[in-house]
């Protein structure tokens, strides 16, 4: 199926880029999102129309998703809980863990955007955390895990 963005997408496309993709996805995903429209005669006419609406659209998000970046620059988090004597934790720190000490610190983060690909931390330990506030803008917190 072929879909025009009405957004960037990361792996996929830039705004007003026209790309195939398998029609479950744009079905279920891309087109409820908002994120692209059918590629047809009439949705291309539509989007040339709101081009630049869309472009300034993207620019405020940008630099909105940058300014919270900035905040983040240098942002260490410390975290204690229970653990045994080898270092592993009863249970684990998770992303609400991280985001509820982020806010602690004045710092507005939402779960869906830190990024821990090895999973939950289960052992005592300094860890760095990937927060995807934009397609194109990463940050990185260093979370410290303590014992209690």
């Amino acid at each position: 199926m072929n879909i025009i963005l009405l957004e960037r997408v990361a792996n996929l496309g830039d705004l007003g880029d026209e790309v195939a993709v398998k029609a479950g996805y744009a079905r279920n995903f891309l087109i409820p999102q908002g994120k692209a429209a059918r590629a047809t005669d009439e949705n291309r006419k539509v989007f040339e129309a709101r081009r630049a609406e869309l472009e300034q659209a993207a620019l405020q998000l940008m630099g909105a998703a940058e300014r919270r970046a900035a905040q983040l620059v240098d942002v260490s988090v410390t975290i204690v809980a229970k653990s045994g004597e080898e270092g592993k934790l009863y249970g684990s720190v998770g992303a609400q863990d991280i985001v509820d000490a982020l806010a602690e610190q004045g710092i507005e983060v939402a779960r869906t955007e830190v990024r821990m690909p090895e999973g939950a931390i289960r052992a005592l330990g300094e860890y760095e955390i990937g927060i995807h506030l934009h397609t194109d803008v990463d940050s990185i917190v260093r979370v410290e895990v303590l014992p209690e």
